[in-house]
């Protein structure tokens, strides 16, 4: 009982510091609810964006008008906020890398999308959606109260309404049309 005891207090004290150091996308941070590196934050928020607008423009030409007019929004939404990033990155102002491909969780959702169709498009799309948005609120929240660079913590706080909007709204993909039913 006692070294139980004294294992998890090892762990309590040890995982903050671990957690800094093992990187976002373990998804630890999230969890203990720490402010990403500077790094973590542009690459997972680029990742993020890149992910909306391949798997949206896949939504414009496989998925419902619901699907379709959603797609149309994240297709806007997201280029704004990837041309911010960029501009932070490349005035100066945040040193970090911008990735320019997705991450191999991020390609295997969209390989999945890119082979389906119908209603098992329409599932995986608005599961990837909710998912894809609750993630990146916690991200934005997470650096806007905690991270270290001043610009970039204002753009995360200025950015968060919005992907709060996206998130109620992919919340929303596909409850019209089933008005009644549970997906």
């Amino acid at each position: 009982m006692k070294r139980s005891l004294i294992a998890l207090a090892c762990v309590l004290f040890a995982a903050p510091a671990l957690a800094q150091s093992i990187g976002e996308k373990t998804g630890v941070n999230s969890t203990l609810g720490i402010a990403p590196s500077t790094a973590d934050f542009i690459r997972e928020a680029a990742i993020s964006d890149m992910f909306e607008l391949q798997s949206s423009k896949l939504a414009q030409e496989k998925g419902t008008a619901q699907e379709k007019s959603f797609a149309e929004q994240m297709i806007a939404d997201h280029t704004k906020t990837t041309n911010d990033i960029k501009s932070l990155v490349n005035s100066g102002k945040v040193n970090a890398e911008i990735p320019a491909t997705l991450d191999a969780s991020h390609q295997s959702k969209l390989d999945k999308l890119k082979s389906a169709n119908g209603k098992d498009f329409s599932s995986d799309f608005d599961s990837d959606q909710v998912s894809a948005h609750k993630d990146a609120v916690s991200l934005f929240e997470r650096y806007a109260k905690g991270g270290d660079n001043p610009e970039l913590k204002d753009f995360a706080g200025k950015t968060l309404p919005t992907l709060r909007h996206h998130l109620d709204m992919a919340r929303d993909l596909g409850k019209a049309p089933n008005v009644g039913q549970s997906r």
